[in-house]
């Protein structure tokens, strides 16, 4: 008998365990975020246990410049949120989320129901917001004026702070601006959804 039950827990020892369900919160598995078009995608977190990041994104020490870390407010008025926040604003029609990296490096991946918004063309991009073009520029005291939500590659990435600074310099109101300073990197180390830019 006990040999069965030794030839038995060998058996089960040499099985591979079950990953554990990954949750974005306790009570969360996945978030849906409507994309222009009308289509959808779930954001979910990597389901194995085991997965790493490779590549840049395990990086620990880029010379400053130019990644140095950033403050977190890149400017007085801006909010900075995290992951949780985020995901809720990619779900609210009056929200923007805006990469503000180049535009090479959104191709290659982003966050689900971002836009393409650089931070070398932050300032000029005003009317994805709801910004109306005058003859200075643009005039943000309108109704209808979205929220917008950016980020970039991570805690050391300028990219993004950049671009609240020249938007806030172009009439933006700061305190529309929110900050994910967390990044790509950040999104990535949660092992949340990564789709290529459009």
């Amino acid at each position: 008998m006990i040999r069965y039950l030794t030839t038995a827990a060998i058996c089960l020892a040499a099985l591979p365990l079950a990953a554990e369900p990954v949750h974005i919160t306790r009570d969360v598995m996945s978030v849906t975020v409507p994309l222009e078009g009308g289509a959808t995608v779930d954001i979910s977190r990597i389901q194995d246990n085991d997965h790493r990041l490779e590549g840049d994104w395990d990086l620990t020490s880029r010379p400053c410049p130019n990644f140095c870390i950033q403050p977190m407010v890149p400017a007085e008025g801006v909010t900075a949120i995290g992951e949780l926040e985020l995901l809720e604003m990619l779900q609210d029609p009056n929200t923007v989320v805006a990469d503000g990296r180049v535009r090479p490096e959104y191709l290659k991946g982003t966050i689900p129901g971002a836009i393409s918004v650089p931070y070398t063309e932050a300032a000029d991009r005003l009317d994805v917001l709801g910004c109306e073009v005058d003859f200075d520029g643009f005039d943000c005291d309108v109704a209808g004026l979205k929220d917008v939500a950016l980020f970039c590659n991570g805690p050391w990435c300028g990219q993004s702070p950049t671009a609240a600074r020249r938007m806030i310099e172009a009439g933006f109101p700061a305190e529309r601006i929110y900050y994910y300073r967390g990044g790509m990197q950040m999104w990535q180390l949660f092992g949340l959804t990564v789709v290529e830019g459009q």
